[in-house]
């Protein structure tokens, strides 16, 4: 009870919905203190800075938000202080065979994977078990390290953590497109595909096929918020997280299912080694979370989910279509199972092209209009591309949208000028 006073006290403090307290923030005179989304400041977030630039870098999942305030009662947790302190569960596991089912529930619920006879491994978010997986594949027998490729444009995260590791197993080899004769080469292929894709939103397969080509499928966003269920993912090895699919991104939690045993007790080992399994107060969590989710076979959350996602996209898409200056990705709909319709595009992302001549450097474009993307050369994509994460708060969305009006309309004050400037 008085865990959930506190609690309670801290859901009291409404930050002018334009912030958040928490539990564990700081605590001023024996009051939390807001804690405020971006551009917004003072005691209660209630202070709006409108020269503030648009911040819509990260791909820090807080459009859901909503949701879980709206049912914060049946998704709260408790965690007792004894709450499972040893390194294991009774049968001497580290996962959580409760979460393990509801996981699979899930999946059979939204028709997005098969879970029938496949193994699975918990991971501290998809960023552990993406280089479990390269880890795993790279293990088998070859004359020379495996190497890992991607189709462009690319979640740069696959780069980063191949390089930084410095494994003698595994080495970047960059574009998947120079590699698609995989059994004529003398070197293993380990292929990522990002399906939707990051940053642009497509549903991909593999590019490399061949006896020496495996596939490592990152399916952040292959959820019915940001993307048509045509069919159930039916891959080798395929990686989901907790971040894109409620929201929770700090929880930190992951899980990959594989149907190769070998390659299972590989990315096992690898995560035992690496931190000893994943936190049992973060499977609790997550477990609560799924069973929120599955609550009326995820009617209710996923229908809040893709109406957000699908507002968004309208209303950058329609502010944009006025434009000649920029463009965004165009994805055609397709048949959603779980809908049971066509369903028009809600990708997480907007993939921005910068199209004039002079406007060679997107992001410094959109950076003097007061928006901060993430260049698109992070990506593989060259630097006329830019992209723009579309699933931060309603504030930053809001933001956002401001700052294209300005531009779309300096664009069209521009071209008049032009016109008017060109009659006789």
């Amino acid at each position: 009870m008085r865990a959930a006073m506190e609690a309670e006290a801290v859901a009291s403090e409404l930050c002018s919905g334009h912030g958040r307290a928490y539990l564990d923030g700081l605590v001023v005179d024996g009051k939390p203190v807001c804690e405020c989304n971006t551009c917004f400041g003072g005691p209660d977030c209630s202070l709006f800075s409108p020269d503030c630039a648009a911040d819509v870098d990260s791909g820090n999942p807080l459009f859901l938000e909503p949701f879980w305030m709206q049912n914060a009662a049946s998704s709260a947790v408790l965690v007792a202080g004894w709450h499972r302190m040893g390194y294991q569960v009774n049968d001497q596991a580290h996962i959580s065979t409760e979460l393990e089912k509801h996981i699979r529930k899930l999946h059979s619920v939204v028709g997005n994977a098969v879970t029938e006879k496949r193994f699975i491994v918990f991971g501290a978010g998809s960023s552990q078990l993406l280089n479990a997986a390269v880890h795993a594949l790279s293990q088998d027998k070859s004359t020379s390290p495996a190497g890992v490729v991607v189709t462009f444009p690319f979640y740069p995260a696959y780069k980063e953590q191949t390089e930084f590791f410095r494994s003698n197993d595994y080495k970047f080899l960059g574009d998947a497109a120079l590699w698609k004769n995989a059994s004529d080469a003398n070197v293993n292929i380990i292929e990522f595909v990002t399906s939707p894709n990051n940053p642009d939103g497509q549903l991909m397969k593999a590019a490399v096929q061949g006896d020496y080509a495996k596939a490592i499928y990152d399916h952040a966003y292959f959820w019915p918020h940001f993307t048509a269920i045509p069919a159930p993912a039916d891959e080798d090895l395929m990686i989901f997280t907790l971040s894109k699919l409620t929201g929770h991104a700090g929880s930190r939690f992951g899980w990959a299912l594989l149907k190769n045993e070998t390659v299972y007790q590989r990315m096992a080992a690898y995560v035992y080694e690496n931190s000893v399994g994943v936190s049992q107060d973060t499977q609790l969590v997550a477990l609560k979370l799924l069973q929120v989710v599955l609550q009326g076979n995820g009617g209710d959350f996923f229908d809040f989910g893709s109406t957000t996602m699908r507002s968004r996209w309208e209303t950058l898409r329609e502010a944009l279509s006025v434009s000649n200056r920029f463009s965004i990705q165009e994805i055609e709909p397709q048949y959603c199972s779980f809908f049971r319709q066509v369903r028009v595009t809600s990708p997480a992302f907007a993939w921005l092209k910068c199209k004039r001549d002079e406007d060679e450097d997107c992001y410094t474009v959109l950076k003097t209009a007061g928006i901060i993307g993430r260049q698109g050369t992070a990506f593989g994509g060259g630097s006329r591309y830019v992209r723009l994460s579309l699933i931060k708060t309603q504030d930053d969305f809001d933001l956002l949208m401001r700052k294209i009006n300005a531009l779309v309309s300096d664009e069209r004050v521009d071209s008049k000028q032009v016109e008017d400037h060109n009659q006789p």
